[in-house]
């Protein structure tokens, strides 16, 4: 591809896929659909269904046609993949939010891409330009004909491309040449770069500093340019995969070895040394692992005999994640779940077993190298080292969210290690019990430290002396690592109740919700256990129960309307002495919205992602409310984390409050989509409530 081709004599490629659901951690492709498309013309076209081995949705299915009977004997992914990145050779690709094809098959990050979804929001004069795919064909006059099939779908991507390509070079852009600027939206963004350039032949490149392009931003003309630049436009993207990003099967080092279930943990611990390893897989059912630390924990320790079967000591079943999964997931999951060694999966068959050890040689400074310390680290040490953490892995490009969760996992481990010590000294508990936490920690949304949010569910009453000691020393424990008392009392030392007893307290929450009321349940419906055996079940039962009553789904929906965006006349900006509080105007809205439609859609997901999704797959919300919504969320969490990372550095106090005037201009203008996206589903949600 020459750097002189205009865009419109370049070879192109539609795609389009479908899925057994959403997800892209746990669905799979049922179908991909290819069309090329060369000087204007639609041309060869490439349709594969793929056996996805595992069930298709029921809201997957019934979009898309395709049952999983229909679909027994099709070939797999591994087995489709190789032909259809064949086929999209030598070519640009093109998709509608390309995120979704890119996060199904990550495989198509080496190609060239444009995203027919953004060219279109920047294209298409404001207001009343609507982005959407059928939006987009009703505007063209394109006709649907096979639409959520993978190849129907493929060529009305095509089409719109071909409607959008006019407008593209109207607006000045036909390719990157000489004269041309790169690697500005990293500057105007704050975030990692998503490009990378390669010359082809000998070539003189201008460097600006840093410093000099902010100084030339402050006059409006540069900043409208830069505003509108090329790269930001179009998205065309070759994307490194930084190693966080690549896929955790690349740091596989052999295929799994594997023992008989009835084999001896001395036969386990002489292959274990024989072969330098530190995990088996157990061939029984279902699939089990049994690792070094099994041997030290539960047969040295215990004492059991080497005669013992290694099925009576393994852990089964498996937790395991597909190949493909990007290394900054797997993390997450192995800190959330405190595990050390992770099956990995190709289909249905494991494949592979990376280790801690593996991923800490691949990451410079890893979450899991903190975990393994949290035992022995001193809690005055806990903070500082978090706070270093989440700042290594901002900069090295994990979003914001990603980060939230990998800190609400170091949290549950901190707080296991405080309630095994207040154990070991009042001795075992008399009752099973639950230490709960809440709000942005409940929801594992919990970048940077904030103050606590916990109570203690108990399995029954008349132990009062021995839990409050407990939650003396927990709480007490998290003040000294740096996570501040409660300033609203929302702690174990005061909120201590029988199971039995926060059920009566939810329903009367739920069925009389009076203002303090609804403040509680803002705070507790996002509730999970940190620590302890008791099955919070019942309670999430009682959630589900009474979020399907009218009256307080009502109370809910007023609540999600208590924050606005901060959009005055003209959807203008609105700040208070020039700075944004970005929890109150930005995020806690959108936690609400997320809340009460994930309710109604029947999901108890915590987190804030997870229950937009829920939501538009349970129908409550559109899926491109949704979206706007997700994407606003994300981009405010992680441009409130650089904020606060920015004044840790500099010993300021942390907050949630941006100087407006110090946003960049590309700050600016996805704040203002963010505060959009927010006021309009707030309006509907008051038309939908009649809340008027």
């Amino acid at each position: 591809m020459s750097p002189k081709t205009p865009l419109k004599a370049l070879a192109y490629t539609a795609i389009d896929l479908e899925a057994t659901g959403l997800d892209p951690t746990r669905d799979r492709p049922v179908a991909l659909g290819a069309v090329r498309l060369v000087g204007g013309r639609l041309g060869a076209e490439l349709e594969l269904l793929l056996d996805p081995g595992r069930p298709v949705g029921r809201e997957a299915q019934a979009l898309h046609g395709l049952s999983r009977e229909a679909l027994k004997g099709k070939p797999t992914l591994k087995e489709a993949l190789p032909p259809f990145l064949a086929f999209l050779q030598g070519t640009v690709l093109l998709a509608h939010q390309a995120h979704v094809d890119l996060a199904f098959l990550p495989a198509l990050k080496r190609f060239p891409l444009l995203d027919t979804y953004l060219l279109a929001r920047f294209l298409l004069p404001l207001p009343g330009a609507d982005p959407r795919l059928e939006a987009l064909a009703e505007r063209f006059g394109i006709p649907l004909l096979r639409r959520h099939t993978a190849l129907g779908d493929a060529r009305l991507v095509a089409e719109v491309f071909r409607h959008l390509l006019p407008l593209l070079e109207g607006a000045g852009v036909r390719t990157l040449e000489a004269g041309e600027f790169f690697g500005f939206p990293s500057l105007l963004s704050g975030e990692p770069p998503a490009l990378s350039v390669v010359a082809k032949t000998p070539v003189k490149v201008l460097s600006f500093p840093q410093e000099a392009f902010q100084r030339l931003l402050m006059y409006p003309e540069v900043a409208r340019f830069f505003g509108q630049g090329l790269v930001q436009r179009v998205q065309l993207r070759r994307v490194p995969e930084p190693s966080l990003f690549a896929p955790v099967g690349s740091l596989v080092q052999r295929p799994p070895a594997l023992i008989p279930a009835s084999a001896t943990v001395e036969e386990a611990a002489r292959r274990m040394r024989e072969e330098g390893i530190s995990s088996l897989l157990v061939e029984a059912s279902p699939l089990g692992i049994l690792t070094d630390r099994d041997l030290r924990n539960r047969v040295l320790a215990e004492g059991r005999p080497p005669t013992t079967p290694v099925a009576e000591v393994m852990t089964a079943p498996l937790f395991t994640l597909p190949v493909e999964t990007p290394i900054y997931e797997a993390l997450a999951a192995m800190v959330e779940r405190g595990i050390h060694h992770l099956p990995l999966t190709e289909g249905e068959k494991v494949v592979g077993v990376v280790t801690h050890t593996d991923i800490l040689l691949n990451q410079a400074q890893s979450p899991l190298l903190l975990l393994r310390r949290i035992e022995r680290l001193e809690l005055e040490r806990y903070s500082p080292e978090v706070a270093s953490l989440v700042e290594s892995l901002f900069h090295r490009g994990l979003g914001g969210v990603e980060i939230g969760r990998v800190v609400a996992s170091l949290n549950d481990a901190l707080i296991r290690r405080l309630v095994k010590e207040a154990e070991a000294a009042l001795g075992p508990p008399p009752v099973v019990y639950a230490f709960m936490v809440f709000g942005s920690e409940g929801r594992r949304e919990q970048a940077l430290l904030t103050d606590q949010d916990n109570a203690l569910a108990v399995a029954e009453e008349g132990h009062e002396a021995y839990f409050q000691t407990l939650a003396e020393h927990v709480v007490g424990g998290l003040i000294r690592a740096g996570i501040p008392e409660c300033k609203g009392g929302y702690m174990a030392t005061r909120w201590r109740k029988t199971l039995r007893a926060w059920q009566d307290t939810f329903r009367h929450w739920m069925e009389a919700p009076e203002p303090q009321a609804l403040l509680d349940t803002q705070i507790f419906f996002d509730f999970r256990s940190a620590a302890g055996s008791l099955s919070l079940k019942p309670l999430e039962e009682a959630v589900l129960e009474g979020s399907q009553k009218g009256v307080f789904r009502y109370h809910l929906a007023q609540a999600s309307l208590a924050f606005r965006p901060p959009l005055g006349l003209f959807g203008r900006v609105r700040t208070e002495e020039g700075f944004i509080d970005l929890k109150r105007h930005a995020l806690a809205p959108i936690v609400a919205l997320a809340r009460l439609y994930a309710l109604m859609a029947g999901s108890l997901a915590k987190g804030t992602v997870e229950r937009l999704k829920a939501a538009a797959e349970g129908g409550t919300l559109s899926q491109e409310g949704a979206e706007r919504l997700e994407e606003a969320f994300r981009f405010f969490f992680a441009l409130r984390l650089k904020h606060q990372l920015t004044a840790l550095r500099q010993g300021k106090e942390v907050d949630n409050r941006v100087l407006w005037s110090a946003l960049t201009p590309g700050e600016r203008r996805r704040a203002l989509e963010g505060f959009r996206a927010i006021a309009e589903m707030q309006e509907s949600t008051a038309s939908r409530f009649q809340l008027r």
